[in-house]
């Protein structure tokens, strides 16, 4: 009985690239009591994982929390084992505006004490008692009243991409930090104004609102499905949108466009920009806004002195990292001395540019492609990948095509190669072949030829 992942992100990418299926991006969240959280996080594990279901979930006594990418012809189906559960029959599922077939690239159901972290002792307040749900219509004519102020429940790095105008934007790093700092700065509101409360898919304010009604907030209320939800009801009502710029997203994508304003800048060099990335040097993989022109030139490191470290021999790199908490076990949120540009707490309403209109985002599965191999190394200073061919032939001319998680996607047509080390024309299964490449490589990177 399989109850874990058995392929990796790169496999699992390739055999959804290979399926080409849409797939749908989704979360959903549920406040119950659950006995026994183990079991039930296996029961799901092994009902999505024959659905070809992907995701993050944490699941507890108190209930579930779900980001999660499903195959469209598979969505019903989906359904059916929420609504095999009481405490999710006709729960809301909030599908994503944008959707990316490689959002999620693997199914983590992980059992925690709580599925947010709040730091609040449940056993002081009522936790039932929340604030009045808005409409995405309610939720606009609240913020045309004088007497309302308007809180974004989500972190720094979230409501720097977009947010609510008129907006309070916490200059906090977690959830929990927030709910003190806002009940200290609206002490002398809790009878005479509206207390209205926003996150990414409302389980934030879920928890917030009661716990602002405990401390004596008189008017509370709350954005129902959150900004997803928002987002999609103006779209539908054709109302008009007053959240600005991007929504920050916890998967692949990293955001979601909501309305066309950029409201952010590239940490590095100032430019409008609201396109977040990690660092890739694997001892920092700090969390950070980047334009294409500072990805391109810092490829894709957030300093000079990470850039200097991806340079280094994997060997070197490692010992750097020896005895640290670094890596994938910390996901450092944008806060660093190297982020000139950086902006959060009091953030702009007004837009610094138009984003250009987005492509096909399901592009890439449109393209017909065949793998040859995968990389084998990247000589920085000669700026020189190698690459084994596992499959079929390349040769001169060919136009090929480079993928990984952290290099993206970037074609090419092949001018010039040297196979097993002496310039030729055409390689095949087997031989080694080294040419330069405009941007840099790395291990997990595969190698297509493009088909006509």
């Amino acid at each position: 009985m399989q109850l874990y992942n058995t392929l990796s992100a790169e496999e699992r990418a390739e055999l959804i690239d290979q399926a080409g299926q849409q797939r749908l991006t989704l979360s959903f969240y549920a406040y119950a009591k659950i006995e026994d959280p183990k079991k039930f996080r296996d029961d799901l594990f092994i009902a999505w994982n024959a659905l070809d279901a992907l995701g993050r979930i944490y699941v507890a006594h108190e209930g579930i929390n779900a980001q999660m990418s499903v195959p469209a012809e598979n969505f019903e189906a989906f359904r059916e084992t929420l609504e095999a559960y009481d405490f999710m029959k006709g729960l809301r599922l909030n599908v994503a505006v944008e959707h990316d077939d490689h959002s999620f690239l693997k199914l983590t159901i992980k059992v925690r004490h709580k599925i947010v972290a709040d730091g609040l002792n449940d056993d002081t307040f009522d936790v039932t008692n929340i604030g009045v749900h808005l409409k995405a219509k309610e939720f606009n004519e609240i913020l045309e009243n004088p007497d309302t102020i308007v809180v974004d429940f989500r972190n720094h790095y979230e409501s720097e991409v977009g947010h609510f105008k008129n907006a309070i934007t916490p200059d906090v790093e977690t959830f929990r930090e927030s709910l003190p700092i806002i009940n200290e700065q609206l002490q002398n509101h809790k009878e005479d104004k509206n207390l209205v409360m926003y996150c990414t898919g409302g389980i934030r304010c879920e928890k917030a609102s009661a716990y602002f009604k405990h401390q004596g907030f008189k008017n509370v209320y709350q954005l129902e499905g959150g900004i997803i939800n928002y987002a999609k009801q103006i779209e539908e009502e054709g109302l008009e949108s007053k959240f600005i710029g991007k929504n920050f997203v916890f998967d692949n994508r990293l955001g979601e466009r909501i309305t066309d304003d950029i409201v952010s800048q590239c940490h590095q060099c100032g430019k409008p920009c609201d396109n977040h990335t990690n660092c890739a040097n694997d001892g920092c993989h700090l969390l950070f806004i980047q334009c294409d022109e500072c990805k391109t030139a810092m490829e894709n490191c957030c300093s000079a002195e990470c850039l200097e470290i991806t340079h280094l021999p994997l060997v070197e790199q490692v010992k750097l990292r020896t005895g640290k908490q670094v890596g994938n076990k910390v996901f450092r949120k944008g806060k660093s001395e190297s982020l000139k540009f950086k902006h959060s707490g009091e953030l702009t309403d007004t837009a610094l540019a138009t984003a250009p209109k987005p492509t096909d985002i399901r592009q890439k599965i449109k393209v017909k492609k065949v793998l040859l191999g995968k990389a084998e190394h990247y000589y920085a200073k000669a700026q020189v990948g190698l690459f084994i061919i596992e499959n079929q032939e390349l040769k001169i001319g060919d136009k090929i095509l480079i993928i990984g998680p952290t290099t993206g996607n970037n074609e090419l047509v092949l001018e010039k190669m040297f196979v097993n080390g002496t310039e030729g024309t055409q390689a095949k299964i087997g031989d080694k072949v080294t040419f330069t490449l405009p941007f840099r490589i790395r291990l997990s990177d595969k190698l297509y030829k493009i088909l006509d």
